[in-house]
């Protein structure tokens, strides 16, 4: 290794490692199910799923690289609000959704390995004690992940994927359906806000400290250096996922024809697995997601407990882990569907704000000449995406004015305002100067 840069061995390793704290439930559960809805159009949903599910978790990964740390992003808006955001991914990737949501999913794709007569409640309590049990242990050590996921668990994880995928592809079931709703309108935006729900983007937006402390632990010191190394990491898990994605994909439109009323995509994978392995692919299957959650919980269980012990260094790191661990075990025997429910509107007041922030993340020699343009632009998107989100949790039949915003019934009605109030910062920016250079 040459000073400051990983070698090609050591970079491809730590791409594979965040590609296994990436791709856990919803990454496995909503390409299917979106190729299987989406039928003959699948190619513009794919193509949307695939800009909000790839696209903008690589450039979340290469803005947080380029700011240092998310919280340094997000201060561009405000200290407090900056404090305020990064908590609340934090949490929503966490504790409050993330995180029980690997256990409960993983779960789901073993109750039909269970032996007859047992009571899934009480299965449901053992494995979740187990599964976080485990998780903790591993997430102890977060320097040493790129070991443990970018060596073992992650390559068998890409190795049960490609028999998934290639056995579907090299034997194609019936001619796909129609476009089933919501994919039959706007095929493309519809895609777009699925990929919401992977979670991804702001899981960008906080795996960077945990790669970083890998990249170091390699050799890597220098802060230029490492968000270099981040940004590659960043491009090699993005093209893992991205062709897993359009296999997925691929595998549930083939489905389409066979089983129209699945209602998740795990079923469609099992499915498929047991065409063509028989009695074995439900095993597959279940070994599939097992050791995807089980990834993307180590990397989680990390990051938060990484994050909240350097904001508040009275707890420590092992506790902060160890309190996260056990929270989620207790929100995961809610079950998925529960959880599930509580996670589209807390995705749809985030995701807006964390678009814009890694846009203007990656502009920033733009958008930091205009005084106030940050403040503007994400405080305005906040307020209609936090809004709009309330409104749906609490009164979802309640009219508010945001509802008359252009694409507002496609939740987009974030977009024209954010456009106007970067309008408005230019030309408050533009209107103090001039002032300025007439008394100069």
């Amino acid at each position: 290794m040459s000073a400051g840069k990983l070698t090609i061995a050591q970079a491809a390793m730590v791409g594979v490692t965040l590609f296994s704290m990436f791709f856990g439930a919803g990454n496995l559960i909503l390409p299917p199910l979106l190729g299987l809805r989406a039928g003959v159009d699948i190619v513009p949903a794919v193509a949307g799923f695939l800009v909000t599910g790839i696209g903008l978790p690589i450039l979340g990964v290469v803005s947080v690289a380029l700011a240092g740390t998310a919280r340094k992003l997000a201060d561009r808006v405000h200290p407090l609000y900056g404090r305020v955001f990064v908590a609340a991914v934090y949490l929503a990737i966490g504790p409050c959704l993330a995180i029980p949501r690997t256990s409960s999913t993983s779960f789901e794709m073993l109750v039909p390995l269970l032996p007859d007569g047992t009571g899934v409640g009480d299965a449901r309590l053992v494995f979740s004690v187990l599964f976080f049990g485990v998780a903790f242990l591993l997430a102890l050590r977060p320097g040493r992940l790129t070991r443990l996921l970018g060596r073992i668990t992650g390559p068998a994880l890409i190795l049960l994927i490609i028999a998934v995928t290639a056995a579907a592809i090299l034997s194609p079931e019936a001619a796909p359906l129609a476009a089933q709703a919501p994919y039959d309108r706007l095929p493309v935006l519809q895609g777009f806000l699925t990929g919401y729900q992977t979670m991804d983007l702001l899981a960008s937006l906080t795996f960077g400290i945990v790669i970083a402390t890998n990249i170091r632990a390699l050799g890597v010191t220098e802060p230029a250096d490492v968000a270099r190394e981040i940004s590659r990491a960043g491009i090699v898990a993005g093209i893992i996922i991205g062709v897993i994605y359009i296999g997925f994909a691929f595998t549930g439109m083939q489905l389409s024809s066979v089983i129209p009323d699945a209602t998740n995509g795990a079923s469609v994978l099992t499915e498929s697995a047991t065409r063509h392995f028989g009695s074995v692919g439900v095993a597959i299957a279940a070994a599939i997601f097992l050791i995807a959650c089980l990834n993307v919980c180590i990397g989680l269980i990390s990051g938060c407990g990484t994050y909240f012990a350097g904001e508040f260094p009275r707890t420590s790191y092992r506790a902060w882990a160890l309190g996260f661990a056990v929270f989620s075990c207790v929100v995961s025997n809610f079950g998925l569907d529960a959880i599930l429910a509580f996670s589209v509107p807390m995705l749809n007041a985030l995701y807006p704000a964390a678009i814009c922030l890694v846009i203007m993340g990656m502009l920033h020699h733009i958008c930091d000449r205009v005084p106030g343009l940050w403040a503007w632009v994400v405080g305005v998107v906040t307020v209609v995406s936090v809004s709009v989100s309330l409104r749906d949790a609490l009164a979802p039949s309640l009219w508010i004015p945001f509802d008359a915003l252009p694409f507002a019934w496609a939740s987009m009605g974030w977009v024209l305002p954010a456009v106007l109030a970067a309008v408005i910062a230019v030309v408050l920016s533009h209107a103090r100067r001039r002032p300025a250079k007439a008394a100069g």
